[in-house]
C-alpha cells in the first residue's frame, strides 16, 4: 500500500499497525533530520520515538495531502521545539524570499528592555487579525511548535505557517510605521 492508503486505513480502522508501517518507512528520514538539528544520536533517536508517541493519538485529526512532506515539517518543528526548550541557539539558513525580520524576532524576545518598542509591538499585535494574532502569540511568546499551534487552534499546519508569515509581515509594517 502507498502512504495515503496506509494513512486512510489507520484513520478508518484505528489499528496502529497501519500507522506503524507508515511511520517505519520514514524513520531514516526522521532520524536524519533529528540528528541534523539536535546533533546528538541518542537525542535524535529519542525525538523520533517521542514523535511517534505524540502523533499516534492525534494523526487522524490532520488533513494530510502528502505524508512525506508533512512528516518532514512535523519532525523539523519537533526538533526546533526541543532546542527551544533546551535554550539552544537555533541557526538556520534563510532564503531571500523568506519573510523574516530580525527586529520583530528581537521584539518578541522576552528580554527586550526598550519599553517604547515593547509598547509599539504590543499595539501592533493587538491590531493583527485574530488568526494572525493567535498564531503569532502562541508561536513566539508561548514558544509552541507549528504542530502545537495547529493542535490548540484547530488550524491545519499550512494555515498556521501562513498566519505566522503574514502576521510577521504585518507586524513589521506596523512597527515601521509607529517607530518613526
Amino acid at each position: 500500500m502507498n502512504d495515503e492508503e496506509l494513512l486512510s486505513h489507520y484513520k478508518t480502522s484505528g489499528e496502529t499497525t497501519y500507522f506503524g508501517e507508515l511511520y517505519n518507512r520514514y524513520i531514516p528520514l526522521l532520524y536524519g533530520v533529528s540528528l541534523n538539528y539536535l546533533e546528538d544520536a541518542s537525542k535524535a533517536e529519542d525525538a523520533v520515538m517521542q514523535l511517534f508517541e505524540d502523533l499516534l493519538p492525534k494523526i487522524a485529526q490532520y488533513e494530510i495531502a502528502v505524508f512525506r512532506t508533512w512528516i518532514y515539517t512535523v519532525v523539523k518543528n519537533h526538533c526546533l521545539q526541543i532546542l527551544r526548550k533546551e535554550k539552544h541557539q537555533i541557526t538556520m539558513e534563510l532564503k531571500a524570499d523568506f519573510v523574516e525580520s530580525d527586529e520583530i524576532v528581537h521584539l518578541l524576545d522576552d528580554e527586550t528592555d526598550d519599553d517604547e518598542r515593547s509598547a509599539v509591538l504590543q499595539q501592533c499585535i493587538e491590531k493583527l487579525p485574530e488568526r494572525q494574532r493567535t498564531t503569532i502569540v502562541r508561536f513566539f511568546i508561548d514558544e509552541q511548535s507549528y504542530a502545537e499551534v495547529a493542535d490548540t487552534t484547530g488550524y491545519n499546519l499550512s494555515q498556521v505557517k501562513s498566519y505566522i508569515q503574514n502576521g510577521k509581515r504585518n507586524l513589521k509594517i506596523c512597527i515601521e510605521k509607529n517607530s518613526r
